[in-house]
């Protein structure tokens, strides 16, 4: 009986490969993709001081071509992350935060074929700081984006790459870059998102 199970077992794991792939060929999914995502933003005014963001953010790209997509993506980041070693373990806890990052990048991703995609992009855009100290709602959202291109408000470049795996038509994506930002000199800050996504 065992080893009709892992008979079993074994023969779904060798066939999901070319039953993803029927179902990527299938399906008609060569249009768009829209998704939202959770984002971590390691802020680095200095060499010796880092802040550690915590936000959410939404994007949508159409496609040129079956590996080529145009994406234009937001986010916001609201809280920050403080991490503290001790002798007998780590604590960490999250805060909401008076400065917070609203970040709108624009530009190509490049990916290969499959359900499951390797992909690297770059984008251009900005990254606006704000001062509040309202709980976060979609008034302070929305008052960060009015609040662009103000004194705040600086050019960002991002480089990234990572992965995104497809089920039909819902996916996962989890990328990371480098954010930088032009403010009297080049920033560098490293940028990690992942979350759900829907393409048609």
């Amino acid at each position: 009986m065992k080893r009709i199970i892992w008979l079993t077992a074994l023969s779904a794991l060798l066939a999901a490969p070319s039953w993803l792939m029927a179902q990527e060929g299938r399906g008609d999914y060569d249009h768009a993709t829209v998704g939202i995502f959770a984002d971590y933003f390691r802020f680095a005014p200095t060499s010796n001081h880092t802040t550690n963001f915590i936000g959410f953010g939404a994007r949508a790209g159409f496609n040129v071509s079956h590996y080529v997509q145009l994406e234009g993506e937001m986010n916001y980041d609201f809280e920050r992350n403080f991490t503290s070693t001790f002798n007998n373990g780590v604590s960490t806890s999250f805060t909401t935060t008076r400065v917070r990052p609203l970040t709108g990048l624009f530009g190509p991703k490049f990916s290969t074929p499959g359900p499951f995609k390797f992909f690297v992009t770059g984008k251009v855009g900005f990254i606006n700081f704000t001062t509040s100290g309202a709980a976060v709602t979609p008034g302070t959202v929305g008052n960060a984006i009015s609040g662009v291109g103000g004194g705040g408000t600086h050019f960002a470049m991002y480089p990234g790459a990572g992965f995104e795996g497809f089920w039909g038509p819902f996916g996962l994506r989890l990328e990371a870059g480098d954010e930088v930002y032009l403010n009297n000199g080049t920033y560098n800050n490293l940028r990690v998102t992942f979350g759900p996504q829907l393409r048609f």
